[in-house]
């Protein structure tokens, strides 16, 4: 049975994402030294195949795992470029040095990044909800965007349906693009439950 999100709720997932991803903000521009600004998001019901529809060639899925307070996952998608960009800055770079290979080394860099960013929603995230809320550390896939089949493999219960927020992520001069969120709609539903105080 096909379940269904109001736009009350939409608009609810997209004010703790503004909290959330803004404090992540914060984390990522002291490890890059640069300024870095994530926009409020843009919030719509998408279907599995629409996934990747902002997406050419190459992009990087960041599949966050709760271990505590939530249930479930959610993905974030970056750009191959942007990732780059972030990797050159990461090492000491200006961001417009990008490697023609990403490396193992590359991967940790960027694992650590969003590991620390993460951790930082996470945090803000157990403020919003008034309970305590931890992450594993987040997976990293590099993605073929012709071939969906890490993604298919993400989400063993095949709903069809996932809650897409759109941000625009600008860093310093060398990043200006945007970065997806993805909700199944079930965990969508229990943040809004908590945020709203409606756990039961």
């Amino acid at each position: 049975m096909a379940t269904t999100i109001t736009n009350m709720e939409m608009d609810v997932i997209g004010e703790i994402a503004n909290i959330t991803m803004g404090n992540a903000a914060t984390t990522l521009s002291m490890m890059v030294n640069n300024k870095v600004d994530i926009t409020t998001p843009f919030v719509e019901i998408i279907n599995r195949s629409q996934a990747l529809d902002d997406y050419e060639s190459t992009c990087y899925f960041v599949q966050i795992h709760y271990v505590e307070g939530l249930e479930g996952n959610n993905v974030m998608i970056l750009k191959d470029r942007d990732v780059k960009a972030l990797m050159d800055l990461m090492m000491g770079g200006d961001g417009t040095t990008l490697p023609e290979e990403v490396t193992d080394m590359h991967i940790s860099a960027i694992s650590e990044a969003m590991n620390q960013m993460m951790g930082t929603a996470a945090t803000s995230l157990s403020t919003v909800l008034s309970r305590p809320v931890d992450i594993s550390p987040p997976e990293v896939n590099s993605i073929d965007v012709e071939s969906v089949k890490i993604f298919e493999k993400m989400f063993a219960d095949d709903k069809k349906d996932f809650l897409k927020v759109t941000f625009r992520l600008t860093v310093g001069q060398v990043i200006d693009s945007i970065m997806v969120q993805l909700y199944p709609i079930e965990l969508a539903k229990t943040l809004c439950d908590l945020f709203l105080g409606n756990d039961g």
